[in-house]
């Protein structure tokens, strides 16, 4: 009876969190708490709370690689934790370019493109912004698309979108997510120590050899992992590359498993906590004389018009030039709405604000942009696609 009464209690849980909006809803709502209780008569024993959890040393400030960080438990989540999430990541980028969507050039063409346009324009706005400017190495702040908030909100519209154009969003998005891991690992490296990098080569050689002899058990590719991770850490390179790093080495036929055990743990712990810690941040009293700023019309106009832009600019020219083909049953209206709705960029972009500058106010400016661009960019492409009838795009489409 207790059992029965305890399963009927959880039940409606567990059908929110298999439901494919949750992990979106979850982190909107960590930063909604996070953001208010950081600026209320909470706020130190809010802060003290993350100090103890990570820190129990109780270090306040931390300088690492030219970062300031404003609290050590920072340190533990984005260097830390956060490789749970790259590892997951660049197993899906793996598994996709074996034997999902980006597996032929025919089926990634599009995305492909696609992606690289909403790189490339968002970087370009915001260095039109900044150029000059203490401010310019944050062009890759706007380049992000948010996976899960992205596909949480085409989710939410149902029928309305076709399942060709959710899967040419995160073919998108997946690509979007290595150029990311890229710009970071090229860019916004400080420094390098060439003895810890050597080093990590070294041992990645060892996951490698591991697959090579098509050897199954993943602990034997966790423990060179952790020591990879260690090297970079403390090479200059982020430390979260070892997580993508790692995933590339992970046997074809244990991808599908492993992640499918990390997605959960990554989504509905990794993720939040992510989104809790780093959205910590006190808001100035005059928020929108705050947004008044270079580095704000650059990340915000690189979201919500850089995106857009560039998805659709380099699809319409791939389709023009026969080198692709619109996703099924969808039209370039359709196109539009995926392009704005590609402008949330959250994780990635709070992850890459907090690489890009030294000080906490620039750092702060810029989580608070993203969130306001990500914002208007997931409203306002929801209200376009919310608007278009699909029967009329699909006789369109034909």
């Amino acid at each position: 009876m207790i059992k029965s009464a305890f399963k009927t209690l959880l039940s409606p849980i567990y059908t929110f969190l298999k439901d494919s909006r949750a992990v979106g809803i979850i982190l909107i709502l960590c930063t909604l708490v996070s953001m208010i209780l950081a600026n209320s008569s909470w706020q130190a024993g809010y802060i003290d709370f993350w100090n103890a959890l990570f820190d129990p040393a109780g270090g306040h400030h931390y300088q690492y690689r030219s970062l300031h960080l404003p609290n050590s438990y920072l340190l533990w989540i984005n260097d830390g934790m956060m490789v749970l999430f790259f590892f997951l990541v660049g197993m899906e980028i793996k598994r996709e370019l074996t034997v999902g969507e980006l597996s032929s050039l025919r089926k990634s063409i599009l995305p492909v493109l696609a992606a690289i346009g909403g790189m490339l324009f968002p970087a370009l706005i915001f260095s039109l912004f900044n150029s000059g400017t203490e401010y310019s190495h944050g062009w890759g702040i706007p380049m992000a698309t948010d996976i899960a908030f992205s596909l949480g909100i085409l989710s939410l519209l149902g029928n309305r979108v076709p399942v060709s154009l959710k899967i040419f969003l995160m073919a998108l998005a997946i690509i979007d997510d290595l150029g990311a891991i890229l710009t970071i690992a090229i860019f916004y490296t400080p420094h390098l120590d060439m003895n810890y990098l050597l080093i990590a080569g070294g041992v990645l050689l060892v996951p490698i050899l591991f697959n090579l002899l098509k050897i199954k058990r993943p602990i034997l590719y966790f423990i060179p992992g952790l020591v990879l991770w260690y090297c970079l850490f403390n090479s200059g390179v982020h430390a979260t590359i070892a997580g993508v790093l790692l995933a590339f080495c992970i046997p074809q036929d244990k991808i599908a498993d492993m992640v499918n055990d990390l997605h959960d743990p990554v989504n509905f712990v990794i993720m939040p906590i992510f989104a809790l810690a780093n959205t910590a941040i006190q808001l100035p009293s005059d928020v929108l004389g705050a947004l008044h700023n270079d580095i704000s019309y650059g990340i915000i106009a690189g979201l919500v018009l850089g995106k857009p832009l560039g998805i659709f600019i380099l699809s319409f020219s791939a389709v023009k030039l026969k080198l692709a083909s619109l996703p099924s049953k969808s039209g370039w209206m359709q196109l539009i709405g995926v392009g704005l709705i590609a402008g949330i960029g959250f994780t990635m972009s709070i992850f890459i604000s907090s690489l890009a500058y030294v000080e906490r106010e620039h750092q702060i400016i810029s989580i608070i942009s993203v969130i306001a661009a990500s914002l208007i960019a997931g409203i306002a492409g929801f209200v376009f696609l919310r608007l278009l009838k699909p029967v009329t795009l699909i006789k369109k489409s034909k």
